[in-house]
């Protein structure tokens, strides 16, 4: 049987979620202005008129998704004008091969060494978003190593993913939930590095082994047919050495990139002020590289152009969230496994809020979101069965990490899918080995945090 296209599959989960909103009780929290956030108010939880999705609601939710994330969209749009900018300059293609020429015996550290490196980012400054610009390079290197798309989008979508996940400094998860938790900023900082260290290393060794044995047999690979149809750089395919215009470029890139992580870090920067970047990247690199202003244009124009489908996919997973927001269900939902968590024993209810926030996070792709709705009820819940609220933000933490690269309602990962053109299910085929190895470690670590009530409390 062929396998839905992505956009056959999440259409059929707006659908899916729309008839769900039939049978789920509508209800809602009260929320109150908390240092510029919407919080939660516990025991809030009331019932409110149903409103259930009809037919026009369905296809209202798509232009009303791509609205609601149209920066993403738009960031999507000029990150690949940029790469289409840089890239007909020729820097990528002659600097990629330069590396080739010059790997040698280090070739093997390549893969490792990148994902251990996005691990880092993950776990330090939240890197998730910012992997994107890599990723075409990464695809055009994995590819010309003898790897495959997978191998390059691994690379930064499941090694940053992994940190973000197990990170020990992340501010928008870490810090926003021991926030909204009562818990000393950035608590917990040794236990948290030493999961990190060992969710980094489980990334790192399952990509290492997954790229090299494609390497050997690459008809193993579940993007073989489509990487038979994209353009590889072979030994000697390039015999120039790297332009002084080109050498501008590429260090103009590497200039934005080391802006980008400290206006994330430092200046507090979202998509706008890095579609901004990158675009000013664009603008400046296509006369620098050798371009023409038209010839800049021109190729900023197909680059945008060739994620079209790609970045209208993210309206249409935000679609499947629109529907179950409008219909007032997704608190129901929160309100009836908070229920269910009360009723286990101690040991039983870390699982139970593992749960909830891994399940949360297909309906919440925001991790602030989700620490927002989730932690005003979690915490005072962890209180009742036993549970310190270190460990209940540890397990907000996993929940709302492993999935990001897995569920189609992330809207940064559809984006990075759409810039190494895999599709959603050939991705997920991939990665639900290593997903499995995710949830499975991290419900040791809860284990453990609750074992020795993992504090300060």
């Amino acid at each position: 049987m062929r396998v839905p296209h992505t956009y056959v599959l999440l259409f059929s989960l707006l659908v899916l979620a729309a008839a769900s909103t039939h049978f789920l009780p509508a209800g809602i929290y009260d929320r109150i202005e908390k240092e510029a956030r919407q919080v939660v108010v516990p025991d809030s939880y009331h019932h409110v008129d149903p409103n259930p999705a009809g037919v026009e609601d369905v296809f209202m939710a798509f232009p009303t998704g791509l609205m609601e994330v149209a920066h993403i969209v738009f960031y999507i749009f000029i990150v690949g004008g940029t790469f289409g900018v840089i890239a007909g300059t020729g820097a990528i293609e002659t600097g990629i091969h330069q590396i080739i020429k010059h790997a040698g015996k280090f070739e093997k550290a390549l893969v490792p060494g990148l994902t251990f490196l996005f691990a880092l980012g993950g776990g330090t400054f939240g890197m998730a978003e910012e992997t994107l610009p890599f990723l075409p390079a990464l695809v055009l290197l994995s590819r010309s190593l003898g790897y495959d798309s997978i191998t390059g989008g691994a690379i930064a979508l499941a090694g940053a993913n992994a940190g973000f996940s197990a990170a020990f400094l992340n501010p928008f998860t870490v810090g926003v939930a021991q926030e909204m938790a009562g818990l000393p900023l950035f608590s917990g900082k040794a236990f948290r590095s030493v999961v990190w260290l060992v969710m980094s290393l489980i990334t790192v060794v399952f990509i290492t082994r997954y790229a090299q044995r494609v390497k050997r047999a690459p008809e193993t690979s579940p993007a073989f047919d489509l990487d038979q149809q994209r353009p590889v750089l072979a030994p000697g395919a390039v015999s120039s050495s790297l332009s002084r215009r080109q050498i501008l470029a590429l260090l103009l890139f590497l200039l934005c990139l080391i802006i980008l992580v400290v206006g994330t870090m430092k200046w507090q920067w979202g998509i706008a002020e890095l579609s901004a970047l990158f675009f000013a990247l664009a603008a400046i690199a296509g006369p620098v590289g050798g371009l023409s202003l038209n010839e800049t244009a021109e190729k900023f124009i197909s680059g945008a152009a060739a994620l079209t489908g790609g970045a209208l996919v993210v309206g249409l997973a935000r679609a499947i969230l629109v529907v179950l927001t409008q219909a007032q269900v997704i608190d129901t939902i929160m309100f009836k496994l908070a229920a269910l968590v009360q009723e286990l024993p101690s040991t039983l209810s870390v699982l139970g809020i593992y749960v909830i926030q891994v399940l949360l996070n297909f309906l919440i792709a925001s991790g602030s979101g989700q620490a927002a709705l989730s932690i005003p009820i979690m915490a005072p819940l962890a209180d009742l069965v036993g549970v310190t609220r270190q460990t209940m933000v540890l397990a907000y933490q996993f929940g709302d990490g492993f999935t990001n690269v897995f569920t189609p309602t992330q809207g940064y990962f559809m984006a990075g899918l759409a810039l190494i053109g895999i599709p959603w299910h050939i991705w997920a085929r991939w990665l639900l080995p290593l997903l499995g190895l995710w949830l499975a470690t991290g419900l040791v670590a809860l284990l453990i945090a609750h074992a020795i009530a993992f504090g300060p409390f």
